[in-house]
Formats: structure tokens, C-alpha cells, sequence
């Protein structure tokens, strides 16, 4: 402090003829009503600027809360978040898991049945064949039998003659009685 009042001091002892000094006239130089206003000033603004400066603190901290509130709540989200996405993957595994089990039942259903229609098919074409191996054996007997009637009635036309004819009828009349006298 000593330092600048010995050069304030030293400023004023300046001579004029340099053109540069220090006036020491009070009144022309307004050096009290400066520091007036200063006073009155630093008196009266240092609590406008400490309530200023409260009012910005406080606005600060409380944006400063909000932004912890929010990135908690944002962790929380994020949290929660990935707690469902490892759900969502359990579940998704356990669907895929059982979509292959399913698609295997599936798979094998569809053999089975496969199996069972082919069987049923196969004994349809044994049924079939059986079927029509007894439709021709009936047919070639049908035709047997006719040739083998036809054979006989030419047979029995080169062989017989006006008297074996009614002998034979003779013969099945007697029959025909001989079954009457019998049920009656």
C-alpha cells in the first residue's frame, strides 16, 4: 500500500512544464463525488448483486437436480429397458426352442401318417387285386362251365337218339313222383 500512495505522491510533485500531471484541485477533479457514488453504489448494489447471484445459484442447482433426476430416472428407463430385452431373449429362445420341438412332432406326425395312409393303400391294392383275381377266376369258370355245357349238350345231341331221349324222360318223371310221395 505504501507503494502506490508514494506514487501518487510522486505524480503530483511532477512539474507542469512535462504537459502531463496530476490535479490536485478537489472540486475540478469530482474525486469525492466519485467516491460517493461508488459507496453509494457498492452499499447499496452489493445486495441487488448478491441476491442476483443467489437467485443465478439457485437456478443453477436446481437445473443441476433436475439433470441428476433425469439421468437417474433415464438409468432407471435403461435399466428397465434391458431388463425386458433379456426377457424378450428368453422368450424368444424358449419360442424357438419349442418351434423346432414343434416343428419335430409335426414332422413326425406327418410320417405316421404317411405310414398308416401307405398301408392303407397298400392293403386297398391287395383288396383289389384279391378282388379282381376272383372276378376272373369267376369269369373263366362262367366260361368254362358253358363250354362245358356246350360240349356236353353236343355231346349228348351226337349220342342221343328218339329212345335214350325218352327213357331219360321216363326216368326224371319217376324221380319227380318218387320226391312227391315222399313230402306228402
Amino acid at each position: 500500500m505504501k507503494n502506490v500512495t508514494d506514487s501518487f505522491i510522486s505524480l503530483i510533485y511532477l512539474p507542469s512544464a512535462e504537459g502531463f500531471g496530476l490535479n490536485t484541485n478537489i472540486l475540478e477533479t469530482n474525486i469525492i463525488n466519485l467516491s460517493v457514488v461508488l459507496g453509494v453504489l457498492i452499499y447499496f448494489g452489493k445486495g441487488v448483486l448478491s441476491n442476483l447471484l443467489d437467485n443465478r445459484k439457485q437456478k443453477i442447482l436446481s437445473t443441476i437436480q433436475n439433470c441428476e433426476e433425469l439421468c437417474k430416472g433415464a438409468a432407471n428407463q435403461l435399466e428397465q429397458a434391458r431388463v425386458r430385452l433379456r426377457e424378450i431373449e428368453m422368450r424368444a429362445r424358449e419360442i424357438r426352442v419349442n418351434g423346432y420341438s414343434q416343428i419335430q412332432q409335426e414332422k413326425e406326425y406327418l410320417i405316421d401318417v404317411a405310414s398308416v395312409n401307405l398301408k392303407q393303400l397298400e392293403n386297398l391294392k391287395n383288396e383289389t387285386v384279391h378282388f379282381e383275381q376272383q372276378r376272373v377266376i369267376e369269369q373263366v369258370r362262367q366260361q368254362i362251365s358253358r363250354q362245358a355245357v356246350q360240349r356236353a349238350l353236343r355231346t349228348l345231341n351226337s349220342r342221343l337218339n328218339h329212345e335214350l331221349h325218352l327213357r331219360t324222360i321216363e326216368h326224371n318223371i319217376d324221380l319227380l313222383l318218387a320226391m312227391k310221395n315222399i313230402t306228402d
